[in-house]
């Protein structure tokens, strides 16, 4: 199938390529919205990456605007046949367990090896979203127009192992949530077919999660007390109107090679002084080392309790890809 000229599609502008631009962000809510004017794709546990590829050279920028095109070997050389000779993709970069599924965890094990002699992780680039192409900006061509003809250039791409379409279902998104999260998948996102693409956080974009799990601050550590090499557990927050409050510790979720260089990076960053607004009435933290709040972990959690703590907390990896200071409680919405 002949590909179709950028220019003749709906909303699309001539237009240098911007040296970056911010991705379209999702709104959390409570269940997943009804009606065919949506399109549905599975939320992938990986990191958010926009990839500006030009006359066969990529260029991956991280969510707030870093460059990370060397983290991810396989993926440059794959793109190095892209059927395009300028386009800006939007998607996510992730590592697949046996079963098919994205993991942060392995993702996060993935990257500490690349670099290393014969090593080279196969990271995979979920692509779901196509902004640029072939000098013409498609921010405001309609979303299924989007997908239509990156589903196409993908089609003719090879390498296709580590580039991959990122499908969708129209409509019935209550059904596809259900299966996403009994197949143990994250969950899902969902997107208004005629939408433009913007570099916000906006309704047109919706979330919805079949686990609690989010960012936090590490605002320091608390000693072992069991045995264990390194710390005992992370001390977390997340910030409330300018200001870092505590929601609680965790203490799973670690290898011991990751407490022992956790421990070391926290130490390097030390400080004598409490970065919580308000002193947390946790006994648990008088023998507390605090560091500067620097650092964001994600966390797997059951709910949240009445004094704005978390319960079974599980620690998955650090999130180098954002800022503490944008490190809020996500609270779903109602639609």
């Amino acid at each position: 199938m002949a590909r179709i000229d950028p220019k003749k599609l709906p909303g699309a502008r001539k237009a240098a390529m911007p040296e970056f631009i911010a991705p379209q962000l999702a709104t959390l809510v409570k269940d997943p919205p009804p009606g065919d004017e949506w399109l549905h794709e599975l939320k992938f546990d990986g990191y958010r990456m926009v990839c500006h590829l030009s006359r066969g050279k990529a260029r991956f920028w991280s969510r707030n605007g870093k460059d990370w095109t060397e983290k991810f070997p396989n993926l440059i050389q794959a793109l190095k046949v892209f059927p395009a000779t300028t386009a800006i993709l939007d998607g996510e970069v992730v590592i697949l367990d046996k079963q098919g599924r994205s993991s942060f965890q392995l993702l996060q094990q993935a990257m500490g090896k690349v670099g290393q002699a014969g090593k080279s992780p196969a990271f995979v680039f979920e692509i779901f979203d196509l902004i640029y192409l072939e000098g013409y900006s498609l921010t405001r061509t309609p979303l299924a127009i989007r997908k239509a003809q990156l589903e196409e250039l993908l089609a003719s791409a090879t390498a296709k192992g580590a580039l991959r379409y990122s499908d969708h279902v129209e409509g019935n998104g209550a059904q596809f949530f259900k299966q996403a999260c009994e197949f143990g998948l994250e969950g899902i996102v969902s997107k208004l077919a005629d939408s433009p693409y913007e570099s916000t956080r906006n309704r047109n974009w919706l979330k919805t999660k079949c686990l609690k799990r989010q960012e936090f601050v590490i605002a320091g550590y608390t000693p072992s007390k069991k045995g264990f090499p390194g710390f005992g557990s992370l001390i977390l927050g997340v910030y409330d109107n300018g200001k870092l409050v505590y929601t609680g510790r965790v203490g799973t979720g670690f290898s011991i090679k990751q407490r022992l260089e956790l421990q070391k990076t926290l130490d390097r960053i030390s400080t004598p002084t409490m970065p919580f607004a308000v002193k947390p009435k946790d006994p648990g933290l008088r023998d507390a080392h605090w560091t500067k709040p620097l650092l964001v972990a994600e966390i797997e959690f059951t709910e949240w309790t009445a004094d704005g703590s978390i319960r079974h907390p599980s620690f998955q990896g650090l999130r180098e890809d954002k800022k503490p200071t944008e490190v809020v409680r996500e609270e779903p919405e109602n639609l």
